[in-house]
C-alpha cells in the first residue's frame, strides 16, 4: 500500500467568469469543485494506475467532510485526524485568454494536541504502508521539523519516504535522510543559499544532499526535463515538448509516478521515464490530480535519457 501524507489539503474551487475585472460584480458561468493540495493530488493519480491508496494528514469542518465525501466518490481510502478549525479553500477565478486570479484561504490552525493525535495515528498506519509520500507546506501550528519526525518513523519500520515540499520543512526533513526528495531550481537554491547558473552546480548540489544520506534527489527544470541522482550517477531526463494548460500540479504527478514505480519495483530508468511522463502529461491538463494514462504512455516513448557518472 502506498501511503500519502497531506497535512494541508484545500477544496479547489473554479469560477469560469467572462471579462473579469477588479470591483465589478459577475456570475460564473461554471463553478467546480474539487478535493487539492499536493498530498491529494498525488493520490488521486496514483489512484488513476489502480494501486492501492490511503490518505493521512488533518480535515476539519464542512470543508473537511466534503473533502472526505470526495475522496469516497474517488474511491480512496482516507483516515484523517479531525481537526477544530475548518479546512482551506483555493479559490482560481479564469477568465479570458487563460487568465486566473488564485485566492488562497488562511490555513487552518493545528493544536498541540491535534498534532499528537496524528502521530499516533501516522505511527499505525506506517505499519502497513509500502512507500510514504509527503507533499506540500504546513498549516499553521504544526512544528516546521514535522516531516523529519515523519520520516524517522517510517525509516523505523523500513519504509521509503517520498518527501516534496520547500524551505524550513524541506532543509529539516532532509537531516532524517528521506529516500527521495524532489525539488525544482528555486527550492534548491534556497536550500543551499547561492544562486545556480549552471547544471554543474545544480549537480555539486544535489550530490551534497546525497553524500548526507538521501538516495535520490530529484530536480524539476520545467520545459528544460529533470535533473536526477543516485549513487555515482546523475540523469538528464530531457522530456519531449507538449502543449502546457496548467503546470501546477506536475511536480505531485511526479511524486505519484515515482510511488507507483518503486512499487512496482521497476527498473531505475524506466522509472524515470514514469514519473517524468506523469509530470509532463498532467501539465497538459486544466485539473491538477488528472493524468490521461495514453498520453503518458505516449511521452513516455519520446523521452530520451543521458547518464554520466559524477566527477
Amino acid at each position: 500500500m502506498i501511503l500519502t501524507v497531506a497535512l494541508n489539503p484545500s477544496i479547489d474551487r473554479r469560477y469560469f467568469i467572462n471579462n473579469f475585472e477588479v470591483g465589478k460584480s459577475y456570475k460564473a458561468y461554471e463553478v467546480e469543485y474539487t478535493p487539492g493540495g499536493d498530498g491529494l493530488n498525488v493520490a488521486k493519480i496514483i489512484k488513476t494506475f489502480n494501486e492501492p491508496i490511503k490518505v493521512t494528514g488533518f480535515c476539519g469542518g464542512r470543508s473537511g467532510e466534503y473533502v472526505k465525501e470526495s475522496l469516497d466518490c474517488l474511491g480512496i481510502e482516507h483516515e484523517f485526524t479531525n481537526i477544530n478549525d475548518e479546512t482551506r479553500s483555493r479559490i482560481a477565478v479564469l477568465s479570458d485568454f487563460g487568465i486566473q486570479t488564485e485566492i488562497i484561504e488562511r490555513s487552518p490552525s493545528i493544536s498541540s494536541e491535534e498534532v499528537l493525535e496524528f502521530y499516533k495515528l501516522y505511527r499505525k498506519l506506517v505499519r502497513d504502508a509500502d512507500i510514504i509520500c509527503a507533499s506540500g507546506d504546513l498549516p499553521r501550528g504544526l512544528p516546521v521539523d514535522i516531516y523529519r519526525d515523519l520520516i524517522v518513523m517510517a525509516k523505523e519500520e523500513g519504509k521509503k519516504f517520498i518527501l516534496d515540499t520547500s524551505g524550513a520543512a524541506l532543509k529539516l526533513g532532509i537531516k532524517a535522510s528521506p529516500f527521495l526528495i524532489r525539488v525544482n531550481r528555486n527550492e534548491l537554491e534556497e536550500l543551499m543559499g547561492f544562486i545556480m547558473t549552471s547544471e554543474t552546480e545544480m549537480v555539486r548540489a544535489a550530490k551534497y544532499i546525497v553524500e548526507n544520506g538521501v538516495k535520490i534527489v530529484v530536480i524539476s527544470l520545467g520545459k528544460a526535463g529533470v535533473l536526477m541522482l543516485k549513487e555515482d550517477y546523475y540523469y538528464k531526463v530531457k522530456v519531449p515538448s507538449v502543449e502546457i494548460v496548467n503546470s501546477s500540479g506536475a511536480g505531485s504527478a511526479m511524486i505519484a509516478g515515482f510511488a507507483v514505480s518503486l512499487f512496482r519495483d521497476y527498473d531505475f530508468e524506466y522509472i524515470l521515464k514514469i514519473a517524468a511522463a506523469c509530470g509532463a502529461a498532467n501539465a497538459m491538463e486544466a485539473d491538477a490530480g488528472k493524468l490521461n494514462m495514453t498520453l503518458m504512455k505516449g511521452i513516455m516513448n519520446e523521452i530520451e535519457i543521458e547518464k554520466r557518472k559524477i566527477w
